[in-house]
């Protein structure tokens, strides 16, 4: 990591598990893909994506392994004490990460820009105006 003034910190409910992440995200959004709506439990998951670089995490996380939409492995990490769902990747191997923005210390640094997986959204999960959207994951 290295310090270019913005800083983005948070974790799960317990505090067992977290993170702190420097410099701008390098893309933030909604995503109403299924695995997102059932593995938040609400209609979306606000996410920010960071360089591997930019973060580093201190606790233990549980992993929960699934098949993204184009059929390659996706991991959800959560915390093994309180089930806190809270950043996507697998440390050391992916060059970056999802932090999940429910998670956020200061949650007013999210600023979303775009709205993913358009095509699976629930009918009565919001739509916020004024994000770039696609159907599935922009290329």
């Amino acid at each position: 990591m290295n310090d270019t003034g913005k800083r983005y910190t948070g974790g799960c409910l317990c505090g067992a598990l977290r993170y702190e992440a420097e410099g701008e995200p390098l893309y933030t959004g909604y995503c109403y893909c299924g695995d997102c709506r059932k593995a938040s439990g609400s209609g979306f998951i606000p996410f920010l994506g960071f360089s591997s670089r930019a973060v580093r995490f201190t606790g233990e996380p549980r992993q929960f392994w699934s098949k993204n939409y184009k059929g390659k492995d996706a991991v959800r990490n959560f915390c093994p004490t309180c089930g806190g769902l809270v950043f996507g990747g697998e440390v050391g191997v992916d060059d970056s990460h999802t932090v999940y923005a429910g998670t956020l210390d200061t949650p007013a640094l999210f600023q979303p820009a775009m709205a993913i997986f358009l095509r699976d959204r629930a009918p009565w999960a919001p739509l916020p105006p004024g994000l770039e959207h696609c159907d599935t994951m922009p290329e």
